[in-house]
């Protein structure tokens, strides 16, 4: 079916979709997405019971329903009417990329324009192949200003996603070590970020540039049209244990910690500005986001101040909130790290480079869980743990007072768990 006719069949369903059989809105539509350990086309049928309007399959099923519709291939099928429903929205719809600080700056990006546009944003970490479709079929008729998150851990993925997403704005955090398993090298990030230029540059696109980062400035070099914005222009007062710092003589006081933070809060606050917002709204937008689900979340628990950022983890996001860490006022200064996932062959080099660095530092301890982390810990005469438990117990057994604690780590190490034993 061409997807011009199928996106009637899309409005008649009030846009209402799903991709999980076990939640099917009543007059939905059920797209079957196939996986490695699932395939929807399976649950065609079920969700057709369940109240779904019609299923979109790739598998041609024994049962003859008109409401089964046939196509090649679902997710293709989907991105491509995620596309046609983006083109029926002429709003700005700004694309966020980058190693670091995605999802951070996204969210504050969000409440600074919520405070004079109506926008829809990218929810949790639905940024790559699949969440970024779904993200664009649910703008809402009344959207004003759409934010999309783009992720990759693979070369191509950017630029196919900013092909899907059409942005008319964009920006990329910063460039890290991330995905090395995918990727190899620093620089093969930062080509697969700069798609994003490209994009917008081929697109009459705009850019926002973080000025104070050499990597952004030398890739965007080509860009006519862009939007510059750095630290220089702010008077800082604080940045740990939370950011505050003045600006056109207005105070702003953020939840946020450190320098790399900052970045993601003076993002938030050129595009603010380039939106025509006051100052005033901007301030606002900034003062009333506070970081939740395991991003940069300052928790008191017991006598202690503990930062989690536990959602995710590379050599460099580790590099800066340690580095910014350490500034806390608290004597007693305590790192409870989790491996890092996805740096392919030089993931035991990253996490010994990690811990040298680390023993230069004025820390009291140091607690290390994971596979990673336990092969090369002796090595600098450190102990890792392979079980949370285990760790936990040592932690507890060791009587912290008064500390300040980062826990940090790749998602898969769910390192909110320790939150217990403390």
């Amino acid at each position: 079916m061409q997807i011009e006719l199928f996106y009637n069949l899309f409005t008649q369903c009030d846009f209402k979709f799903t991709t999980d059989s076990r939640t099917i809105p009543a007059g939905s539509i059920f797209f079957a997405l196939k996986g490695e350990n699932f395939n929807g086309n399976r649950f065609a049928e079920q969700a057709l019971s369940k109240g779904a309007s019609y299923a979109v399959i790739d598998e041609k099923l024994e049962t003859p329903d008109p409401r089964l519709i046939l196509v090649n291939d679902v997710l293709q099928f989907m991105q491509e009417l995620a596309h046609f429903h983006r083109k029926c929205y002429d709003i700005p719809i700004l694309a966020i990329g980058g190693s670091n600080g995605k999802t951070t700056t996204k969210n504050l990006i969000e409440s600074v324009l919520n405070q004079r546009f109506k926008t829809h944003c990218t929810q949790g970490n639905f940024n790559n192949h699949i969440g970024v479709p779904i993200t664009l079929l649910q703008l809402p008729i009344d959207c004003e200003m759409g934010i999309i998150e783009l992720g990759t851990n693979s070369p191509g993925e950017i630029e196919a996603l900013c092909q899907i997403t059409a942005p008319t704005h964009g920006l990329i955090t910063n460039i890290g070590k991330e995905h090395l398993e995918g990727f190899g090298t620093l620089e093969a990030v930062a080509k697969e970020e700069s798609e994003i230029y490209h994009y917008l540059l081929q697109n009459k696109g705009v850019a926002f540039i973080n000025g104070d980062d050499e990597w952004l400035i030398r890739m965007s070099r080509a860009l006519t049209q862009k939007i510059p914005f750095s630290k220089n222009v702010v008077n800082i007062h604080t940045l740990v244990p939370s950011i505050s710092f003045s600006y056109k003589n207005t105070n702003i006081q953020s939840s946020l910690m450190g320098d790399y933070n900052l970045d993601n809060i003076l993002t938030a606050v050129a595009i603010g500005e380039y939106f025509g917002l006051s100052i005033d709204q901007i301030k606002q937008g900034i003062e009333s986001y506070v970081p939740d689900n395991n991003r940069s979340q300052w928790i008191r628990k017991s006598t202690h101040h503990i930062l989690l950022d536990a959602y995710n983890a590379n050599p460099s996001s580790m590099h800066v909130a340690i580095q910014n860490f350490i500034q806390m006022p608290q004597p007693t200064k305590v790192l409870i790290l989790g491996d890092m996932f996805e740096l392919g062959e030089t993931a035991d080099v990253e996490h010994l480079n990690l811990l040298k660095w680390i023993d230069t530092l004025p820390v009291h301890q140091v607690y290390l869980l994971g596979e990673h982390f336990n092969r090369v810990a002796p090595q600098c005469h450190h102990k890792a743990y392979l079980s949370m438990g285990d760790l936990g117990l040592q932690i507890k057994k060791d009587h912290l007072l008064d500390a300040a604690i980062l826990v940090k780590g790749s998602r898969g190490m769910k390192m909110e768990r320790i939150l217990e034993y403390l």
